[in-house]
């Protein structure tokens, strides 16, 4: 069955920085907008970043703009969720999922074909 896989998730110090990479498995990423969300414990779901299926738009949380950046490299198949500046308030699961449609202009929808298992990420000193 196709799937998505996060990877780079940790332990990291305030302040400190994360690499995730969310990869497809089973399928090309090159025609589907890729979203990143977390959920922390007793929290429900929230939306981080969007990324339409060529790059051209993106999309981010309030809470993390200006530290976090989402691309993509679509030779590797990749998505990326460059996170920096972490604070603790950043811990959580996060998840990539992947849609054939557009990133929701407003909210972050729903209408997802694909998720991902999730990696921790964890802000601690």
């Amino acid at each position: 069955q196709w799937q998505l896989v996060e990877s780079g998730g940790g332990l990291v110090r305030p302040g400190g920085s994360l690499r995730l990479s969310c990869a497809p498995s089973g399928f090309t990423l090159d025609e589907y907008a890729i979203s990143w969300f977390r959920q922390a414990p007793g929290k429900e779901r929230e939306g981080v970043s969007c990324i339409s299926s060529r790059g051209g738009r993106l999309k981010y949380a309030d809470s993390v703009k200006g530290r976090f950046t989402i691309s993509r490299d679509n030779a590797k198949n990749a998505v990326y969720l460059q996170m920096n500046s972490l604070k603790p308030e950043d811990t959580a699961v996060y998840y990539c999922a992947a849609t054939f449609r557009a990133c929701p202009a407003t909210g972050w929808g729903t209408a997802y074909d694909y998720w991902g298992q999730g990696t921790q990420v964890t802000v601690s000193s």
